[in-house]
């Protein structure tokens, strides 16, 4: 435990010397100060305003940019080590690869959720001074949201980063898989149901495989809860799971998938070449 508390505290002061990590914290908390400036409270969408038209329009930022900003600042943790000598550095010293890999992966987490929860406490300080109405179960089922998907992300950044031997490759990667997420909300989604004829529920399960478009569904149901805005896939996911049962599922299995990612990622790491 001593090792892997000092790997985390070593890792944290790199990250917070790191340029990536200002403009993260930049992005994320500015954010939110720009729609409190823009007055994104006092507008109105399917009948929410104040804080939670705030929370709506952040999440959905969120879906679309924090999972490569995860991704482009982990795919680089252990093979930017391995390239630049570093890792040989810390083999020589009484750490483990247990206490090397998840101090790496613990304080990434720590570093990338901390600017989102103090951006969303900031948010609520705010909307307190000005009157405004705190839906405390939003911001609480957003923050675990967050959470969850970070970790996610991290996991799949950390295999990236255990599995390849250059860094420009780790980072096309990251890309590659980024885009693919994407397009698989909705445009292929779409194309097979249209193209091939698929069964409805086998098409939604495999869409449901994706993190981002179960994060993305997670964060409209909360507003919508009918989820008019996917069309009628929402008669099958509602149907299976239930609000209370996708709410549920929406944080628990991108968490899920990032322990399954790490842990693969880990024994990748241990198995492979270290140096």
């Amino acid at each position: 435990m001593k090792a892997l508390s000092s790997m985390i505290m070593t890792d944290i002061r790199e990250t917070m010397r790191a340029k990536w990590f200002l403009l993260y914290c930049i992005m994320f908390g500015g954010a939110i100060i720009l729609l409190f400036a823009f007055g994104i409270t006092e507008s109105q969408v399917l009948g929410f305003t104040g804080l939670t038209r705030l929370l709506i329009t952040y999440i959905q930022l969120c879906i679309a940019v924090l999972p490569i900003f995860i991704l482009i600042s982990t795919v680089r943790s252990v093979v930017g080590d391995r390239e630049s000598n570093i890792l040989e550095y810390f083999l020589s010293m009484p750490i483990s690869l247990g206490a090397y890999f998840w101090g790496k992966l613990l304080s990434k987490f720590v570093m990338v959720f901390l600017p989102i929860l103090l951006a969303l406490t900031g948010a609520v300080i705010w909307g307190t001074i000005q009157g405004l109405s705190i839906p405390w179960g939003l911001v609480s089922y957003y923050s675990m949201m967050l959470a969850s998907v970070s970790w996610c992300f991290l996991g799949i950044g950390m295999l990236i980063s255990s599995s390849v031997r250059q860094q420009e490759f780790a980072l096309g990667l990251s890309f590659f898989i980024w885009l693919l997420l994407l397009l698989f909300i909705d445009i292929i989604m779409i194309g097979i149901l249209m193209q091939r004829q698929f069964p409805e529920s086998l098409v939604i399960g495999l869409a449901l495989v994706n993190p981002v478009q179960v994060f993305r569904t997670g964060a409209i149901l909360l507003f919508d809860p009918e989820l008019s805005a996917i069309g009628p896939a929402s008669y099958v996911i509602l149907d299976f799971f239930g609000k209370t049962g996708y709410l549920i599922f929406a944080v628990v299995y991108p968490m899920v998938l990032g322990w399954f990612c790490s842990w693969v990622g880990f024994q990748v790491f241990k198995r492979g070449d270290l140096i």
